[in-house]
């Protein structure tokens, strides 16, 4: 049975919304992935959110663009946690997604991540479903350490090339 929930208004987020799939799989989630557009399929988004609990699912990372409704719907019915990623746009760059949904009444909140956040997405989905699951936690810090490795390789490159490190 699917712990996450994927689903977005349209293919053109898939780009973004595979990003949050992927950190899902690395951190070995179970999710499904839906496109269902809460303006053009009312009775199937409705239908989605609806029953998205007794699929169960534990957190839903709903995409969208433009006006971005997607998101604050799915808060609006589904009673567990919902994880916004407002899209770029191309008429106010994403903006209009990102307020659309940080902005949501009391009440009804929505996480939201950055423009595009799609990995950020899965990996606060992960945070959130760790804090009742060890094994997962112990994969979210693995996660974390290999990150600060990364940053300790770049940072010693620079002195290789001949710039001066105040960690030296």
């Amino acid at each position: 049975m699917p712990q996450v929930g994927i689903v977005m208004g349209s293919d053109s987020d898939m780009a973004v919304m595979s990003k949050a799939a992927e950190m899902l799989d690395r951190f070995g989630i179970t999710y499904d992935m839906n496109i269902i557009s809460a303006h053009r399929e009312p009775q199937e988004f409705f239908n989605y959110a609806n029953n998205a609990e007794e699929r169960g699912y534990k957190v839903i990372i709903a995409g969208a663009g433009m006006a971005a409704h997607l998101p604050g719907m799915c808060a609006a019915i589904f009673p567990l946690p919902v994880i916004g990623v407002p899209m770029h746009t191309t008429s106010l760059g994403g903006k209009d997604s990102l307020y659309s949904i940080v902005q949501m009444p009391s009440g009804i909140p929505v996480a939201t991540v950055a423009i595009g956040g799609g990995a950020n997405a899965g990996i606060l989905a992960a945070k959130i479903l760790a804090t009742s699951d060890k094994a997962l936690l112990k994969k979210l810090k693995d996660y974390k350490e290999e990150l600060r490795e990364q940053v300790g390789a770049k940072d010693a490159k620079l002195s290789e090339v001949g710039y001066k490190n105040y960690n030296k």
